[in-house]
């Protein structure tokens, strides 16, 4: 199957969409997200605050200076 995009002028969208479906073309509405659906998108990612990296940075100092017993 192939995919073809097709500009249509809008005052004649409508006697094209109605021959091109009787010939069986299947038409596929294009999703178009809005900068608002965007944003609220944007705005649930999460961030890391310097105090929340700082247990990182100290944790990888507790495993430097972590010793292995030797048997």
């Amino acid at each position: 199957m192939e995919t073809l995009v097709i500009n249509i002028p809008d005052n004649k969208s409508t006697v094209v969409k109605q021959i091109l479906k009787e010939l069986g073309v299947t038409i596929q509405q294009a999703s178009q997200s809005s900068v608002s659906d965007y944003k609220k998108k944007i705005l649930q990612a999460s961030y890391w605050s310097e105090e929340d990296l700082k247990v990182f940075d100290e944790t990888k100092k507790a495993f430097e200076n972590f010793n292995s017993p030797k048997w």
